[in-house]
């Protein structure tokens, strides 16, 4: 089979010919429809993340696609799977077959095209989990977004909005939003913006923070930022995973019956380093997904 292997971290993904997997307890095998190409994804294969597999490896984290062996699954059942160590401790996704632990498979609704069941789960239930679980979204609160026009923010405004909040983008190149202007600011876009952003939060307010890709540092000055009173709350997504899950059959439903939109642009298996090189851009949208 044909699978997209790391041999050294920040090393251009090379598309080779490895061993088929093999059934073993505990696991299932997966025949890959689409696998996501995610900032995780670009992280580990830097060499900067916390964990990751001994090289050369498979990256990837998440994926959907058809059951071909398992004991725990149905043979020819429709799934997404995401986390369980895949693409972070050991080969992930980005394989015509994959080699997954039992855990890490959940059913994909038959609406749901395989792009989306791949694209799904990490931006939808980080917006989720942002509002619901650690910020405590209430009806008729004002949320700024940094980042809208990326998969996170893009859902966050959409999730804020069904909860019957105001939801309002943060343009940075329009200017900083009026001062305590918002009870809530999802950021996921930090650096400078999150910076700029940070003063229309109300005293007492909440401030997410989800993503770094304006840069990873935060300036503050202690004193204002003592008297603003803004509580920020970090979003760690490997700790929150079975909120993530818990809400994942909501979420789907959502986007099977249009409540919820998510933009996916398609590469081949083989364009994996465009792939990477794409979600680093500015200003893009969604998601980018390999297909076999």
């Amino acid at each position: 089979m044909k699978a997209i292997r790391i041999h050294g971290f920040d090393a251009v993904p090379v598309l080779e010919e490895v061993a088929e997997p093999a059934p073993r307890p505990g696991r299932s095998i997966v025949r890959m429809q689409a696998a996501t190409v995610g900032h995780i994804d670009r992280t580990v294969w830097r060499g900067s993340f916390l964990r990751h597999p001994p090289l050369p490896y498979t990256p990837g984290v998440e994926a959907a696609g058809i059951v071909v062996a398992s004991e725990r699954h149905e043979v020819g059942q429709r799934v997404w799977l995401r986390g369980s160590g895949l693409g972070t401790l050991f080969d992930g996704t980005w394989s015509e077959l994959i080699d997954a632990p039992d855990e890490a498979l959940g059913l994909l609704p038959d609406a749901l095209p395989m792009m989306l069941g791949a694209a799904f789960f990490s931006p939808t239930t980080s917006a989720w989990v942002a509002l619901h679980e650690v910020a405590k979204l209430q009806a008729g609160e004002r949320v700024l977004v940094t980042g809208a026009s990326g998969a996170v923010g893009s859902l966050a405004m959409q999730l804020a909005r069904d909860a019957g909040c105001t939801a309002t983008r943060v343009d940075p190149d329009a200017g900083p939003p009026a001062v305590a202007s918002a009870d809530l600011l999802i950021d996921t876009v930090g650096g400078h913006v999150l910076a700029t952003a940070l003063p229309a939060v109300r005293p007492g307010g909440r401030a997410v923070l989800i993503g770094y890709t304006a840069g990873p540092a935060l300036q503050l000055d202690i004193a204002h930022f003592l008297q603003r009173d803004v509580a920020l709350l970090p979003l760690n997504m490997f700790r929150r995973e079975a909120a993530g899950r818990a809400a994942a059959p909501e979420l789907l439903a959502r986007l099977a019956d249009g409540r919820l939109h998510l933009d996916v642009q398609s590469f081949a298996l083989a364009d994996a380093a465009t792939a990477l090189d794409w979600i680093a851009q500015r200003g893009h949208r969604g998601r980018a997904v390999l297909v076999p």
